[in-house]
């Protein structure tokens, strides 16, 4: 069953200020700021609010829970906000958390500079055969240009998939990609897939927020017998594309 948490409720705004306490708190210890774009860390808010009402704990939301209770979430060594790998490696290396609510100042100023070229530098214009359809949706991940250019396939009959949400109700009805088709979020996952049970033969192309979550669900559907399951990486928080909001 796909769980509904209605986030202006008064339980859920008071959690998620606690939250937004918290991660200001980090941040101010550690020396980090804001991703720059104020998507990208309201939906990390969210997602950690969700999760510290569903489980008790703020796991980071951009990767599947693994575990049924709690000794087994334990067990599984689920990442929890701010998660190791983000502070032994992560930011380190790379300037920011993989969720992206944490970074350096310097990385978030060098992402300013990047999106504020890639705004003027960007001019989608790229059509595909259906044999390069075909190609792109054997590949095991593809970028958001490439979904872009599938959807306007799809749109005039070169290809035939499926786009598929692994998210929460809550991060689909706030902001969708434009076509997608099913929402399965990872909560409920296994109940959910049932009913794609007879498009197994159809190609399918999953996404979240930050590719982790939907490539952990690309495996899962694998194993269970999906013959063509893409990745799309890094998610949403990548897509310039036409999107849908509500329910």
């Amino acid at each position: 069953m796909i769980t509904k948490i209605d986030i202006n409720s008064e339980s859920f705004l008071a959690e998620r200020s606690k939250t937004e306490s918290f991660v200001k708190t980090v941040q101010g210890k550690r020396g980090w700021v804001n991703h720059p774009n104020a998507e990208i860390n309201e939906s990390v808010i969210v997602g950690l609010t969700r999760n510290q009402m569903i489980y008790g704990t703020r796991y980071c939301p951009c990767f599947m829970v693994q575990g049924d209770t709690k000794e087994e979430r334990r067990e599984a060594d689920n990442r929890i906000c701010p998660c190791k790998p983000a502070l032994q490696a992560e930011i380190p290396n790379e300037g920011r958390c993989h969720c992206g609510i944490y970074c350096t100042p310097e990385h978030a100023e060098s992402v300013r500079v990047e999106e504020q070229a890639e705004i003027v530098a960007h001019e989608h214009s790229r059509g595909l055969s259906k044999e390069e359809c075909e190609a792109i949706l054997r590949e095991r991940q593809i970028d958001a240009d490439d979904l872009e250019a599938l959807l306007e396939a799809r749109k005039i009959g070169f290809v035939t998939f499926n786009l598929v949400d692994v998210r929460e109700w809550n991060e689909w009805a706030r902001k969708r990609i434009d076509g997608t088709d099913y929402l399965i979020p990872t909560t409920s996952f296994y109940e959910s897939i049932a009913k794609l049970d007879d498009q197994k033969e159809t190609p399918t192309i999953v996404y979240c927020f930050s590719g982790s979550r939907s490539a952990q669900c690309q495996m899962a559907m694998k194993d269970l017998g999906f013959a063509q399951v893409t990745n799309l990486r890094s998610g949403i928080m990548s897509w310039k594309g036409e999107v849908l909001r509500g329910e």
